[in-house]
């Protein structure tokens, strides 16, 4: 039994076919000729750059139009997009495999749309012309001359034309599915496989995966160094002296008992002291108050623990809870984004505001200080750029000279 309904949808596909086609094969070799002709100058890089983007932009609108009609989306794609500015990424992208396959398929569809659109038009045509031929055939003038296909089978009547061209109709209309199926298929094929590389797509995920494997173990690396750093240069230091008034104090109990309750005294400031560094080192792994309130509340603890008067703007409900991934990162980025500030922002105020959308958790750090803040290795920053690819995130710093700094963060949502 066919399917009407899907060859509906072939026909939506296949007949504006050629005029996409015939778009796409202009554009592309027009850009391509005139890319290489003018490569000598330099002038042809930039051509062929916006010739591979305009490739890149018939390949999506193929690929919309194959999920139509299929109603699958093709396999993934991976479009190399280079590292670093200037003619380093350039060449990355010129380079890059899958914008020259987008340019092929550009190239190849338009002779094989000019093949599947003339036969859907006259499938189509005769199918129609068939069928409806009793309506309109006895209207048609005859003449001495006029050979039909059923004059030509020896019969001379209207009534053998009628039956014939409706026979005929009718088996192009019975075949017309299949044959607009096939044609279809014809155009998904070329489109899967030149506009899909799942190979290169999962070996670019594989990449990235142990980028971000590597990043992470880097920024809790650097975490650990710097939790480290911090007991030994506060709660270490006061535990040893705690340690060392004690024991003068147990020498002192039995000669000079005021003298031994004085060091009692100290060793009691300097518990409280250590315990207090301690709480504070607690705060930059995971604070209770994120444990046992979520994201908002901590925020709302740390802003008011910044030095600098901060404002704190968050879309989030009080207890609303986010996966934990998202929530530690975004913690650690706020945190360590107004560590910075207090520490070498020189700044007046500063301002925290947290959003969401359907996919991910947006955070934006302002201060009014002297700017100059910058993401590259040795930087402050650069363990916040670590943390965030850990879970697949990302950070966009704007710190020109003077100020004012703007930190977002992007956390996307676990999948």
């Amino acid at each position: 039994m066919f399917d009407f309904a899907q060859a509906r949808r072939d026909l939506v596909y296949l007949l504006p076919g050629i005029l996409v086609g015939l778009a796409g094969f202009i554009t592309l070799i027009c850009g391509l000729a005139l890319g290489i002709a003018t490569l000598v100058g330099w002038i042809g890089v930039p051509v062929l750059l916006a010739t591979l983007g305009a490739a890149r932009s018939f390949a999506t609108l193929e690929r919309r139009r194959v999920a139509a009609v299929t109603g699958h989306e093709l396999p993934p794609a991976h479009y190399a997009t280079g590292t670093g500015i200037g003619p380093r990424r350039l060449w990355a992208i010129l380079k890059g495999p899958q914008y020259w396959r987008d340019l092929a398929h550009g190239v190849l569809v338009m002779p094989l749309s000019v093949f599947t659109w003339g036969t859907t038009v006259i499938w189509v045509c005769a199918a129609v012309a068939g069928t409806l031929y009793p309506v309109y055939g006895w209207l048609t003038p005859r003449y001495p001359d006029t050979q039909g296909l059923a004059d030509l089978m020896g019969w001379h009547t209207l009534l053998a034309n009628i039956i014939v061209n409706t026979l005929l109709g009718l088996v192009f209309l019975g075949t017309g599915p299949a044959v607009l199926r096939g044609l279809t298929a014809v155009h998904t094929g070329l489109a899967r496989t030149l506009l899909t590389d799942e190979k290169a797509a999962l070996r670019a995920q594989a990449e990235h995966l142990t980028a971000s494997r590597s990043a992470a173990v880097q920024a809790e690396a650097r975490t650990l160094r710097r939790v480290e750093r911090d007991i030994h240069d506060g709660p270490q230091q006061r535990l040893v002296r705690l340690t060392m008034d004690l024991e003068a104090a147990r020498r002192r109990m039995n000669d000079n008992p005021d003298a031994a309750k004085t060091l009692v005294e100290e060793a009691l400031a300097q518990s409280h002291e250590a315990l207090t560094e301690l709480r504070a080192v607690s705060r930059g792994i995971a604070p209770p108050i994120l444990i046992d309130r979520g994201l908002a509340a901590a925020l709302a603890a740390a802003v008011a623990r910044c030095p600098v008067d901060t404002a704190l703007e968050c879309d989030l409900r009080d207890g609303q809870r986010l996966p934990e991934s998202v929530e530690n990162a975004a913690y650690f980025v706020v945190s360590e984004a107004l560590t910075n500030v207090a520490k070498h922002a020189r700044a007046d105020s500063c301002a925290v505001r947290v959003t969401t959308d359907a996919t991910a958790l947006w955070l934006r750090v302002t201060d009014d200080g002297v700017g100059g803040a910058h993401r590259g290795k040795g930087h402050g920053l650069a363990g916040l750029v670590d943390r965030l690819a850990g879970v697949d995130g990302r950070l966009d710093v704007h710190s020109p000279a003077g100020g004012p700094t703007v930190l977002t963060a992007e956390i996307p949502f676990p999948r």
